[in-house]
């Protein structure tokens, strides 16, 4: 299959998303491996990664266009004066929880463009990623109790 996305802008869509969800779901996958020690979620975060790899390379997806693509000096975007410092583990996990699946339902509508399959597929691991943070925060003291988790819970309201 020919890679059908011309359009720079939908490529840097593409490309950031996919670098947003690597890096959020490894910061998740750290927290439980060092700090919750949970060995079956981190096998399961490990195991979505991987097949988020997968469903890159079986989508055809062209790297060499995504790189190409990337313009970091000219995104308007990439003002990181507004970042805030983060006031404890708990509110690290669930942020980049929450970028995770953002990134993964970014990827889902751009991919439904010119590949419903892979934009299904992207779906179905973005469901997977909410039973996993489901799962890890109820069997997390530590998370179910925290503030974030619980301004979470208002937000989805």
């Amino acid at each position: 299959m020919i890679w059908p996305v011309q359009d720079k802008g939908i490529l840097r869509i593409i490309d950031a998303n996919l670098n947003r969800t690597r890096e959020g779901m490894r910061v998740c996958e750290d927290v439980v491996r060092f700090v919750l020690n949970d060995a079956a979620s981190t096998k399961t975060l490990k195991a979505i990664r991987h097949d988020l790899v997968d469903i890159i390379a079986s989508s055809k997806v062209s790297l060499p266009a995504l790189y190409s693509s990337r313009d970091t000096g000219a995104d308007v975007g990439a003002d990181f004066s507004w970042l805030e410092r983060k006031s404890d583990w708990q509110s690290i996990f669930f942020a980049n929880m929450q970028r995770t699946k953002e990134s993964m339902r970014v990827l889902e509508e751009f991919f439904k463009l010119f590949d419903n399959r892979t934009g299904k597929r992207f779906k179905d691991l973005r469901f997977r990623v909410y039973a996993l943070e489901k799962k890890v925060t109820s069997r997390s003291k530590a998370l179910s109790d925290s503030k974030h988790h619980r301004q979470a819970e208002t937000i989805a309201c």
